[in-house]
């Protein structure tokens, strides 16, 4: 009979709920390591330390890093993302939590989606003419009469202020 070799923990490995490498959380949350490392440069997400110095994740970054990649793809800036996971709850947040952080974005993304919605009905003459220069074109700018009003695009996105 073989003899019994006691296992002892691996003291490189901290103890408690399995942790993610920054290589394993990268390949599941879709995204570059480097882009994990900026995240958790800009508050995002957080991580500890090996012994070896190695960065672990816990698995909670998996659904913070999606919520981050989701937000950003609807066109929320990384500031507005941020200040949403702050205000969620230290630990493990309910489904409850996570509801109350959708609301906020909630009208936020109705103006954009308001925007976008104007400038698609506001271009589709001037996409299939390209040349810029019908009557009817939205983006026509005579003079450069709107410069007065300020920098950006005055008309195709009034909503937008200095």
């Amino acid at each position: 009979m073989p003899k019994e070799t006691k296992k002892t923990a691996d003291p490189a490995k901290p103890a408690g709920p399995p942790m993610l490498s920054v290589g394993e959380l990268a390949k599941r949350a879709g995204v570059a390591v480097s882009t994990l490392h900026f995240y958790e440069a800009e508050g995002l997400i957080g991580s500890t330390r090996t012994r070896a110095n190695h960065r672990r994740y816990p698995r909670g970054m998996l659904r913070r890093g999606a919520i981050i990649k989701v937000a950003q793809k609807a066109g929320i800036p990384l500031k507005e993302i941020a200040e949403a996971l702050d205000a969620l709850p230290e630990g493990k947040p309910t489904a409850a939590d996570w509801r109350v952080m959708a609301s906020r974005w909630r009208e936020s993304l109705n103006e954009r989606i308001g925007r976008l919605t104007r400038l698609r009905d506001q271009m589709s003459d001037c996409i299939g003419c390209g040349c810029l220069s019908i009557s009817v074109c939205p983006l026509r700018n005579p003079g450069d009469r709107l410069a007065a009003e300020g920098p950006g695009p005055r008309i195709l996105d009034p909503a937008e202020e200095d």
